[in-house]
């Protein structure tokens, strides 16, 4: 299978991407992506989903840090998409994952802060992510729900500012949030 243009692909996927609600979709090379292995910190001692999710770098299925950083680095590509809707975010970075596996690149893969369950994640249902917990139910999404940019160790901030892209740290009264979500393609 001859694979197609992929400058010419990304531009439709960025025009698809708008279309579907992003506020901005930039096409990013690897080399542009900020790893920080800090990350993981706020992951364990900022976030009250810690331990709760499928997706969740204290879920058993998690990789590491190091190993998410090599199998990343080995693609060329991406498109970083930012929204204001942690929801959108994950739909359409997960549909750009399926028209480039569709479109001939078949390694695509996309990174989601999960929404899929809405908040009633099986996981967090029963209490804990470990798949050895007596009352944990599998992952509903399996096939769709993906690890968030920032917990593979991406340092987003970093990365989404060679762009020109708003990313603030959020003060307790903020009502607007920028969700970013990633396609690696290649």
């Amino acid at each position: 299978m001859n694979k197609p243009d992929l400058k010419q692909k990304i531009s439709e996927y960025i025009k698809y991407a708008k279309e579907n609600g992003a506020l901005n979709a930039v096409q990013f090379s690897t080399k542009q992506i900020v790893f920080d292995e800090r990350t993981i910190l706020k992951c364990a001692f900022g976030c009250k989903d810690w331990g709760k999710n499928h997706t969740c770098p204290s879920a058993d299925s998690f990789l590491g840090l190091d190993m998410y950083k090599r199998v990343l680095q080995k693609y060329k590509t991406g498109i970083i998409i930012h929204c204001d809707n942690k929801k959108i975010s994950q739909e359409i970075s997960f549909a750009l994952e399926s028209k480039a596996y569709v479109d001939g690149f078949y390694w695509a893969f996309s990174l989601s802060d999960c929404a899929l369950c809405g908040g009633n994640c099986s996981a967090a249902l029963s209490g804990s992510a470990n798949p050895h917990h007596p009352n944990i139910s599998p992952c509903r999404h399996k096939k769709k729900a993906r690890p968030a940019f920032h917990s593979v160790g991406i340092d987003v901030f970093a990365t989404v500012h060679k762009f020109g892209l708003p990313l603030l740290t959020l003060k307790e009264n903020d009502k607007s949030e920028n969700w970013y979500s990633a396609v690696f393609i290649d």
